[in-house]
């Protein structure tokens, strides 16, 4: 088989594509070409048609042809295969099978057809190697662009961070009454030597101490002040980022995972004979936009009796709860003497609390869709900068009487894109790069610690800093409920009794 040329024409006759395989001029495949429409018998329905020297194989692309010219002596059946691939490749490139459409992707056909003919013999191809042998797709470009674009990203990051820092310390030595002026040389000799070094966290701490409660709780002073000496490395490629990871992380002493966290809540207390522990768990979704979809809160009293003279008692608790809670006892415990006198007794006050067991007596839940009963709140405000995405975001504790200890707020960054920068603090943070985290953490969170932000930059779309996730511990219940006080059933004796309380995290969503 030698194939001479291959084309789409219009039904005129007129070439819009041909691709000769063989020494043609153009005036010959012109001519081969204008003769065709002439040679076809309109009455019947024909896949090919010969001349004295050539064959024309065809079919048709609704108003175009085509087109294989080949010698009369080529394998037909060879010639029908090859023509049927050929009019495969076409829808590949063009949408429709138009003059315009064919004219537009011209050279995307013609090196599809070098691959499928070479020197007028049919390759042993199909459509998809065809597909990836004109991609001419390159793992090493891929790779060289995506470096070059990392290099790109992290310079200008770098750039904005350096640009902050000294809009910061202008801000500042306004704030501390010096003349911004005099803070002229910060950018090209404020990080080189130990002694600016040293002025410039003076500048950075002295102005924070009056917005600090008489006894200051968040570190965000000393934070800022270590903030500016970190992060000196800028890596060229990634086997130095895997190798640096860590560097940019600040560690602090009180973040903890939610795990851990309630593992240290549980301080060492001298448990007596009758020992109470409060527990409650709060599961909470919030949305991006503001609104709460669902909170609960679940909470238990359960009771250990070590001493079988403390078996027979009377729990008296203190109910100051004003959200709606619902209470329910035990199965065993006296529901009227409790409805009544709010005390916790068995029905039959003969029998005893069973003895170095733990018995859940009093259980409650919350359930509501209340935005003002939100203990804590966060905003999370991403918005679109010129290279990426600018979040703020804050927190409010709206429960004043709860004291928060290990308050860490997740908020996920997307991968690749190098570490964030971190702009306006309060507290820490500490960058996971593995998980693609970005934890800030607070210490405490109380009535003198309220409210708190955090600013930072780095490249994404607003929708890849969702959900963000808060895990925190406290030594107080959500719903005040208490036992203030233990006594015999016989003649109302008090009895020393100990009590642990505690609120953690079961699931603290801002979706």
């Amino acid at each position: 088989m030698v194939l001479l040329a291959a084309a789409v024409c219009t039904k005129a006759g007129k070439a819009i594509v041909s691709r000769q395989f063989v020494e043609m001029t153009r005036t010959r495949i012109e001519g081969l070409l204008a003769a065709f429409p002439k040679l076809m018998n309109t009455g019947k329905q024909h896949t090919f048609v010969e001349t004295e020297s050539v064959r024309y194989v065809y079919q048709p692309l609704e108003k175009l042809y085509m087109v294989l010219i080949t010698t009369k002596n080529s394998n037909i059946l060879e010639d029908l295969e090859t023509l049927r691939l050929f009019s495969r490749v076409i829808p590949e490139y063009c949408r429709v099978l138009e003059e315009g459409e064919i004219s537009e992707h011209c050279f995307d056909l013609i090196f599809a057809f070098d691959e499928i003919v070479a020197l007028g013999y049919r390759e042993n191809v199909n459509l998809a190697q065809i597909r990836t042998f004109t991609e001419m797709d390159s793992h090493e470009e891929k790779v060289f662009r995506a470096v070059r674009e990392t290099q790109e990203r992290e310079a200008k990051a770098e750039m904005r961070r350096k640009a902050k820092e000294l809009q910061q310390a202008r801000r500042d030595a306004e704030r501390a009454g010096k003349k911004p002026p005099g803070f002229g040389g910060f950018g090209s000799s404020g990080v080189t030597g130990g002694s600016s070094s040293s002025v410039i966290s003076e500048t950075i701490i002295e102005p924070e101490k009056p917005k600090i409660a008489p006894t200051p709780v968040r570190p965000s002073g000393p934070s800022k002040a270590l903030k500016l000496g970190a992060r000196g490395k800028e890596v060229d490629n990634f086997v130095d980022k895997l190798k640096s990871e860590g560097e940019n992380i600040i560690i602090p002493s009180t973040g903890k995972r939610p795990s851990e966290a309630s593992k240290a809540l549980a301080p060492t207390i001298n448990t007596e004979s009758v020992h109470l522990r409060i527990e409650e768990k709060i599961s909470l979704t919030c949305g991006r936009d503001g609104g709460l979809q669902n909170m609960e809160v679940l909470g238990m009293i359960t009771l250990r009796v070590s001493d079988d003279k403390n078996g027979r008692i009377h729990l008296h608790v203190s109910n100051n709860d004003k959200k709606g809670v619902q209470l329910q006892t035990h199965p065993n415990v006296d529901k009227k003497l409790f409805t009544a006198d709010s005390l916790i007794g068995l029905k039959n006050p003969e029998k005893s609390f069973p003895l170095n067991s733990d018995v859940g007596v009093l259980k409650w839940r919350l359930q509501t869709t209340d935005e003002a009963l939100v203990p804590l709140t966060i905003n999370c405000w991403p918005s679109e900068s010129g290279n990426g995405c600018d979040v703020n975001i804050e927190y409010e504790l709206q429960e004043e009487d709860l004291e928060l200890n290990d308050v860490v707020v997740t908020i996920p960054v997307p991968s690749g894109v190098g570490a964030p920068v971190i702009g306006d603090l309060d507290g820490e943070y500490r960058h996971d790069s593995r998980k693609n985290v970005l934890e800030w953490c607070l210490p405490v969170v109380d009535s003198n610690n309220k409210t708190g932000s955090l600013e930072f930059s780095v490249a994404g779309r607003p929708g890849d800093f969702f959900p963000v996730s808060v895990s925190f511990v406290s030594k107080r219940t959500y719903c005040d409920i208490q036992v203030t006080k233990v006594t015999q059933v016989d003649g109302d004796s008090p009895v020393r009794f100990s009590t642990e309380t505690s609120l953690v995290v079961d699931k603290y969503e801002i979706l």
